[in-house]
């Protein structure tokens, strides 16, 4: 049987929505990081994982979970507005620290967690696992590969026709708008896939059907590359007519996807137009965990950096403050 690495684990939210504590725990188990404990407001969710974790320390105080739990790293599972003051909480008495994404919702308070973290030696990531989604690094693989040429132009968005629903993840005071659920996923596979800084983003933000929830309905931000490429990430509730989750035009070739377990890749076979299907990698999202047991165990490279997190927060706050200023700005970290 393979040793455990001897790291603590717990988490701070154990919510019932998509079960994401047992989730991250299950995954860092596997990992061989070790499931120690778990700390919810809600009692009935710390007996519900001292059921799926026999043994397991459990509390409904932040506090009390921070000074006596047995832990050296701490997930934050909580909703957007409450990351930063949880994981500057975490530093500041010693843990290791990842947190759900979206980082937070300010740069500045990411600025505030990654000196936290700094101060008190210890790592902070945000788990953005998504980067190991078998279509993203299928698309990634075949754009760096230099299958369609230099890239000038990139479009990516979810977009559709519906209510979001009556939870937190619609009230904007909570979770930040509604750029940054999905939308913290889209800017983060753009930025992997266009290697350039960032020169400016345009912002456009609309507030026109569902008055009843508080996230505006469309978001998009415009991106303005070094080299003169240009991004465009869409973010809509009440888009009727759909669109390519990506559309990546190069010089020599494009990729269209539609989410449907391929992407089509147009390019030129003998001087005559080519249309090929490329499917989808494999999903591999415990690999996250395990980039994180190898970084704190043997000094691996951190593969999501809290810094890597910042640029994305710095992207969507500034598409909104580029909406309200009705003109392009530059995000403080490019």
């Amino acid at each position: 049987m393979t040793q455990d690495t001897g790291i603590r684990m717990g988490v701070i939210g154990y919510g019932g929505a998509f079960n994401m504590g047992r989730a991250h725990l299950s995954q860092g188990r596997d990992a061989r990081l070790i499931p120690s404990a778990v700390c919810d407001l809600d009692p009935e969710r710390t007996e519900q994982a001292k059921a799926d974790f026999p043994g397991i320390w459990t509390g409904n105080n932040v506090e009390e979970f921070l000074a006596s739990a047995p832990v050296d790293l701490v997930i934050v599972i909580t909703p957007h507005n409450t990351h930063a003051d949880l994981c500057i909480k975490a530093s500041q008495a010693g843990k290791h620290v990842i947190t759900e994404k979206p980082f937070c919702i300010t740069a500045d308070e990411a600025t505030a967690m990654i000196e936290a973290a700094k101060s008190a030696g210890k790592m902070l990531s945000v788990y953005h696992n998504r980067r190991w989604d078998g279509d993203f690094m299928a698309i990634r693989q075949t754009v760096h590969g230099g299958a369609i040429g230099d890239v000038f132009s990139i479009e990516m968005g979810m977009a559709g026709y519906g209510h979001p629903g009556y939870w937190w993840r619609s009230k904007k005071e909570i979770s930040g708008g509604h750029f940054y659920d999905w939308g913290a996923h889209m800017v983060d596979w753009m930025l992997h896939i266009v290697q350039q800084p960032m020169v400016d983003v345009s912002g456009i933000f609309q507030k026109r059907v569902w008055m009843d929830v508080t996230n505006e309905d469309h978001t998009q931000a415009i991106i303005r590359f070094e080299d003169n490429i240009w991004g465009n990430i869409e973010m809509s509730c009440i888009a009727r007519a759909p669109k390519p989750r990506y559309r990546i035009l190069g010089t020599k070739g494009a990729i269209v996807d539609r989410w449907e377990g391929h992407f089509t890749l147009y390019s030129e076979v003998a001087g005559l137009p080519a249309e090929s299907k490329v499917p989808y990698l494999k999903d591999d999202w415990p690999a996250y965990y395990r980039n994180i047991a190898a970084h704190l165990t043997e000094g691996a490279k951190l593969a999501v950096t809290a810094e890597s997190a910042r640029r994305i927060i710095s992207l969507i706050e500034t598409a909104e403050k580029s909406a309200q200023a009705g003109k392009p700005l530059a995000p403080p970290f490019r």
